[in-house]
C-alpha cells in the first residue's frame, strides 16, 4: 500500500494457448519418514489440458509440487477482443482433493517465485493457488490502459483461474490476503461469491466514505503509551522544523544512491515533508510498544533524527525509484480503493504542502484520476448486510486495522490481535480466539473422505507484506 500508505514492469503480450514447459528440476525428498507426492498424480497433464494456461516451471518440495504458471486473460473482460495479458501465478500442489487456499497478495509476485505457505494453507495442510495482480511485475498489458485496472477486473481474473483449476481440485476454497491483498480477497467475494467457500482478510483497510476518515485520527489520539505518542509526534515537528538542514542531507542520500523526484512528488523538499507526515503512521504500522525507548529525544542531533525517521520509514521510499513498484496500487487508491485523510493537528504551521498526503501527489501527472466512491460504497455495503464465511483478522495497534470492514452475521467473525501491527494473524489472537478462528477455517475447509497424504517437509511462511524498503525491482 503507500510507503506506508502502502507501501512491475517488463509488459508481456504472448497469447499462449500452446503449453511449455521450461524447467522441471526434481527435487528428491531427503527428510526422515517423507515421500514424494503420488507417482500417479497427474496434475502436470491436466495443467497443460488447460486452454492459455502455461506451465513455466515445476519443482519438488518434499510432500509438494511446485508450479511457476501463466495464464492467458483478457486486458478488458467487457470487450475480449481488445487482446489479452499473461498473468503470473503460481501453484503448491498437495492433493487434488485437498483443500485450496487462493492466495491474493493484492501485488506482485516475486520474481523468481519458490514454495511457500500463508498461514491458512499451514492451518488446512492444503493446495495454495497465489496470484501477481494485474498491473503488477510482468502481468500489466502491453500497451497499457489504466482504465483496465479496477477491482471488478481484478476480481474476474481470479474468477478465471478458480474455474480453470475447479478441473482438477474437488476439495473446498478458501481465500485470504494482508493488507491489500486482504482487501482484494474481499472484492473477489463480493463479485464471485460462489467461487471459494469462505475469505480469511488479514489487515484489510476499508474506507467507504473517503472524507470522513475520524477513524484514524482517532486510533492516533489513543495508540500505545501516551508518552510514546507524544515521542513520535515530536520527532515529526523537529523534523520540521529542521527542515532546510534535513533536506540537505536527503538530497545527499539521494546523490549517493541515484534518487530522483521528477516524475513522482517533483521535489526533495516535497519528499521530505511525506516521509515526515507518514513518520507516525509508519512507526505503528511496523513496531510495536517495545521500541518505544528507540524514539529519539529533542536533543538528538540533525544526523540522529535523520537516522531514524530513515529506519521507520525509509527515505528513499518516496523517490521515482521507491514508488515505481508501487504505482498501480496508487493509481487504484485515488481511483477507487480511497486512501486516509488524517488531519495532522500536531503539524499545523509548519507543513509547506497542502493537500500533499493523497495518492495523486505520488503519481506521474499522466496517471492522476478523480476518485469514484461508488465500488467501496458498494463493497462496504455488501459486506455489512449478504456476505457469508468472512473473517477478518486485525490488529490492535495497526493504523491500517483503523477503518475495519464489519461482516455480517451469517457465519462470519471480526478478530482483533492484543498489541499487534500490521503483522496480525491467528496466530497472536488471544488463545480463545485462536482457536475459535481455526476451528472455523477448519470447518469451512472440511472434506471428506478424510485425506492420508504422506508428510510434507517444512516450508517457510509466506511474507504476505510488502517491504518498502526492499521493494524489489523487476
Amino acid at each position: 500500500m503507500r510507503s506506508r500508505l502502502l507501501a512491475a514492469l517488463a509488459a508481456s503480450m504472448a497469447v499462449a494457448t500452446a503449453l511449455t514447459l521450461h524447467a522441471v528440476p526434481a527435487q528428491a525428498g531427503s527428510a526422515a519418514g517423507t515421500a514424494p507426492v503420488a507417482a500417479q498424480d497427474d496434475v502436470l497433464d491436466r495443467l497443460k489440458a488447460i486452454p492459455g494456461l502455461t506451465v513455466v516451471s515445476e519443482t519438488q518440495p518434499t510432500g509438494y509440487r511446485f508450479f511457476v504458471l501463466s495464464y492467458a486473460q483478457p486486458i478488458d473482460h467487457r470487450h475480449p477482443r481488445k487482446g489479452t495479458f499473461q498473468q503470473r501465478f503460481t501453484l503448491l500442489h498437495r492433493s487434488a482433493e485437498a483443500p485450496v487456499v487462493l492466495y491474493t497478495g493484492g501485488y506482485g509476485l516475486p520474481v523468481n517465485p519458490t514454495a511457500s505457505r500463508t498461514e491458512p494453507t499451514q492451518l488446512l495442510d492444503g493446495n495454495q493457488v497465489s496470484v501477481e495482480h494485474r498491473f503488477f511485475r510482468s502481468s500489466r498489458p502491453s500497451p497499457a490502459g489504466w482504465d483496465d485496472l479496477t477491482i471488478w477486473q481484478e476480481a474476474t481474473d481470479e474468477h478465471r483461474i478458480v474455474q480453470a483449476l475447479k478441473t482438477i481440485y474437488s476439495g473446498k476454497w478458501i481465500q485470504t490476503g494482508a493488507s491489500k491483498g486482504g482487501m482484494t480477497s474481499v472484492y473477489h467475494r463480493r463479485f464471485y461469491p460462489a467461487d471459494v467457500d469462505g475469505v480469511v482478510a488479514y489487515v484489510a483497510p476499508n474506507d467507504p466514505v473517503n472524507h470522513a476518515d475520524r477513524q484514524y485520527d482517532d486510533f492516533f489520539a489513543g495508540v500505545g503509551p501516551e508518552g510514546c505518542r507524544g515521542a513520535v509526534e515530536n520527532v515529526q515537528r523537529e523534523a520540521l522544523k529542521r527542515r532546510d538542514r534535513m533536506v540537505a542531507l536527503l538530497e545527499a542520500d539521494a546523490q549517493r544512491n541515484g534518487y530522483t523526484f521528477t516524475r513522482t512528488l517533483g521535489s526533495a523538499d516535497r519528499s521530505f515533508e511525506m516521509t515526515i507526515l507518514d513518520t507516525a503512521w509508519a512507526f505503528w504500522q511496523y513496531s510495536s510498544e517495545a521500541d518505544c525507548p528507540s524514539v529519539p529525544p529533542s536533543t538528538a542531533t540533525d544526523e540522529e533524527l535523520y537516522a531514524w525517521i530513515d529506519n521507520v520509514v525509509f527515505f528513499g521510499f518516496y523517490t521515482d525509484q521507491g514508488l515505481d513498484y508501487y504505482l498501480p496500487y496508487y493509481y487504484q487508491a485515488a481511483t477507487q480503493l480511497g486512501w486516509p485523510e488524517l488531519r495532522f493537528r500536531h503539524l499545523r504551521g509548519l507543513t509547506r504542502h497542502r493537500e500533499l498526503y493523497q495518492p495523486n501527489s505520488v503519481l506521474p501527472a499522466e496517471l492522476r484520476s478523480r476518485h469514484d466512491p461508488r465500488p467501496m460504497l458498494d463493497v462496504d455495503h455488501w459486506v455489512r448486510t449478504r456476505s457469508e464465511r468472512m473473517m477478518f483478522v486485525y490488529g490492535q495497534n495497526d493504523p491500517w486495522s483503523a477503518e475495519r470492514f464489519t461482516p455480517s452475521r451469517r457465519d462470519s467473525a471480526l478478530y482483533v490481535a492484543p498489541g499487534a501491527n500490521h503483522g496480525a494473524n491467528i496466530a497472536r489472537l488471544s488463545e480463545a480466539d485462536r482457536v475459535a478462528a481455526t476451528d472455523t477455517l477448519r470447518r469451512w475447509a472440511a472434506s471428506s473422505p478424510a485425506l492420508r497424504l504422506p508428510r510434507a517437509a517444512p516450508l517457510p511462511a509466506d511474507d504476505m507484506l510488502p517491504n518498502r524498503r526492499t521493494a524489489p525491482t523487476p
